[in-house]
């Protein structure tokens, strides 16, 4: 695994973003953990590089527990337990020991999946049905397969079903739900089953640094770039590398389904940042709290409304700072 900087990719042009990736001890307004900077994380790697033995390097990632996602944070639990009871053992021990039955946890997840999406397909005419079924036949089968070599890709069953064309736009709603369904896929980021049979044969740098990846600050499309969103900041918000990679192209509205806690980790969010911008951050990006209020709202479909009262800056106070910035930078340069 390289250097977080090289890993995490993006869609579009997000360096607009810069100004709120600065921004440091923020909340993940769709998992609820403080976040880790980028620079932050390649700090650690760092650091773990210089530990000479495993010991030293859970310790050093105990000390970042706190900003671990809830499937890592467990999985990390799991590990320092297993390191504990067994000393004279290491981590490829503790994959090892679980690898067999969380193999067989992991599959039994994807047919759950696999499941309501076969229920779901029942709405659809006789010919989609077809084409879907057989998909979902050829990800039972795989699931199934004995052979180290052959295995279910996630990836590869979304991009079947986005091959599927609906007949007429009650289809494409019912496709679009089915689609949605299967976002539902275990990852190594929402299973620790998930995690565990994925990273079983990786190294043991690659593994710890990914207890702690996912928590990483991101730039996030509000309104996806697929879907049209643009590259402003309006449309920015700093989320979690596994907040941002999970949510995937899904609508905000359907995403707040799956996660009814989002609404109240954007308000602890839009707070810290009003303080950091109280202390003198984000400066020329005032008007940033009644920009990403207003977009969240339109694309949570109103189930977002973030309360500014803690803002000093009226909405004309925060753009005049704005002009003011622009005027001295024109001025010198």
């Amino acid at each position: 695994m390289e250097q977080y900087a090289k890993n995490v990719t993006s869609n579009g042009d997000t360096g607009k973003g810069t100004v709120l990736k600065r921004l440091s001890n923020i909340t993940c307004p769709y998992t609820g953990i403080r976040m880790i900077s980028g620079g932050a994380m390649i700090r650690l790697e760092s650091k773990l590089d210089d530990c000479t033995n495993l010991r030293d390097k859970i310790y050093l990632l105990s000390r970042y527990a706190r900003n671990m996602q809830p499937v890592e944070h467990r999985i990390f639990d799991h590990i320092t337990y297993f390191l504990d009871s067994y000393p004279d053992r290491g981590l490829s021990d503790f994959f090892a020991s679980n690898y067999e039955d969380c193999l067989s946890k992991l599959k039994l997840e994807e047919f759950r999946v696999i499941d309501s999406v076969d229920r779901k397909s029942t709405l659809l005419s006789s010919q989609t049905q077809l084409a879907l079924r057989s998909e979902t036949i050829n990800c039972r089968s795989l699931i199934l397969d004995s052979n180290e070599k052959v295995f279910f890709k996630r990836k590869s069953f979304l991009y079947a079903l986005e091959s599927i064309k609906a007949k007429n736009p009650y289809e494409e709603r019912v496709l679009s739900e089915i689609r949605n369904l299967a976002l539902f896929l275990p990852t190594s980021g929402s299973s620790e089953n998930a995690f565990i049979v994925k990273y079983s044969r990786r190294q043991e740098r690659d593994v710890l640094i990914r207890l702690l990846i996912g928590s990483v600050a991101t730039i996030e499309h509000v309104r996806p770039h697929s879907m049209g969103g643009k590259d402003i900041i309006s449309n920015f918000l700093l989320v979690s590398n596994n907040g941002n990679k999970y949510r995937e192209n899904i609508p905000l509205s359907v995403y707040i389904d799956r996660n009814p806690s989002i609404p109240e980790y954007c308000q602890t969010q839009i707070e810290e940042i009003i303080s950091s911008i109280h202390r003198g951050a984000m400066k020329g990006n005032e008007t940033y709290p009644y920009q990403i209020k207003k977009t969240l709202f339109e694309e949570s479909e109103g189930r977002i409304l973030l309360d500014l009262s803690s803002y000093r800056y009226s909405e004309k106070k925060a753009q005049e700072l704005e002009r003011q910035k622009k005027q001295h930078f024109y001025h010198h340069n």
